[in-house]
């Protein structure tokens, strides 16, 4: 037997909202093809929902092809809090001279850790020397001069400047020549979907009402901060963080203990639901140990004002 809906005077359960709510604040796990720009791909997506308002986390070239979380409604103001996470790609590399095996490897294994770059020509971005971290380097196949290498990253490294830099280390020369990103904020390839999927899954829900393959591409927003730590709040502060105030400790009712003062955390409903992103103002420990004080700074509202009743006084905006 699947779980009972959580039921209450106020709010849904993520996993309990109709498909209009949804749209309202909704992430779709795309698989970008080779050919548009992600702002193209991202408008095609908020055109096949009908969706007022779309945003993606971390573009994509447009010869590059892959997982692009796209946000609908008001799930684009979360997508900021993932920018930083880190990223997976799957590169083809084509070195200029055929080099030995074993010295491949071993280069490889010189550019995992802190490495710089300086961003290429093409981009969009200011041309400044910057450090960024490599995690992981796989090579997965080599034929000849064509590599095939699997690297999880630093948001914001260049994987084609990653290439020539390759190349030069190995003392050849190499440039990349395809690319795949296959993990973005933990949402993975396996679980992305290409436009047209998309698209027939929305047709079908219009046409007979039957939303099983949409709800699997329709995302709540929720699962945009799985992997963040949160604190969840009693219901009498909710509309009060919706109108921007700090959240107090006496309105906390759990809290992650991964939580550490000064870093970003969600906050949550009893039921689940995504209610503002911000910033510790104390570490878990500190949050049960002390009934006075601001446990969490508001930086970014996602829910509604007036979705929960005023529970809160006027002085302060704290809850009762």
């Amino acid at each position: 037997m699947g779980k009972a809906p959580i039921v209450g005077h106020h709010g849904v359960a993520p996993g309990e909202r109709a498909i209009e709510q949804l749209l309202d604040a909704g992430i779709v796990n795309v698989d970008k093809p080779k050919g548009p720009s992600s702002h193209q791909v991202t408008a095609w997506t908020r055109d096949i929902f009908g969706a007022e308002k779309a945003g993606h986390l971390g573009t994509l070239d447009p010869g590059v092809t892959g997982v692009l979380l796209v946000g609908l409604g008001r799930a684009v103001r979360g997508l900021d809090a993932l920018l930083l996470s880190d990223k997976e790609y799957v590169c083809l590399m084509h070195l200029h001279q055929e080099v030995p095996k074993q010295k491949l490897h071993d280069t490889f294994k010189i550019f995992v850790g802190e490495i710089f770059q300086t961003p290429p020509l093409r981009s969009a971005v200011k041309r400044q020397r910057r450090s960024r971290t490599i995690y992981e380097i796989e090579v997965l196949e080599i034929a000849g001069r064509s590599v095939l290498f699997r690297v999880r990253c630093e948001s914001g490294t260049y994987i084609r400047t990653l290439c020539v830099d390759v190349g030069e280390a190995l003392g050849v020369g190499a440039n990349m020549r395809e690319l795949r990103r296959t993990m973005s904020a933990g949402f993975s390839e396996k679980d992305s979907h290409p436009l047209q999927e998309v698209k027939d899954a929305w047709q079908a829900w219009k046409q007979s009402g039957d939303d099983k393959a949409l709800r699997n591409i329709l995302l709540p927003m929720e699962t945009l901060f799985e992997r963040m730590p949160k604190v969840t709040i009693k219901d009498s502060a909710v509309d009060a963080i919706c109108h921007g105030a700090s959240l107090a400790v006496v309105g906390v009712t759990r809290a992650d203990a991964s939580i550490a003062s000064g870093g970003m955390v969600a906050m949550l409903t009893a039921k689940g639901e995504a209610i503002a992103l911000g910033r510790a103002m104390m570490n878990a420990e500190g949050m049960a140990k002390t009934e006075e004080g601001i446990a969490v700074k508001v930086e970014r509202v996602l829910m509604q004002p007036g979705t929960y009743p005023r529970m809160w006084k006027d002085k302060g905006i704290l809850p009762k």
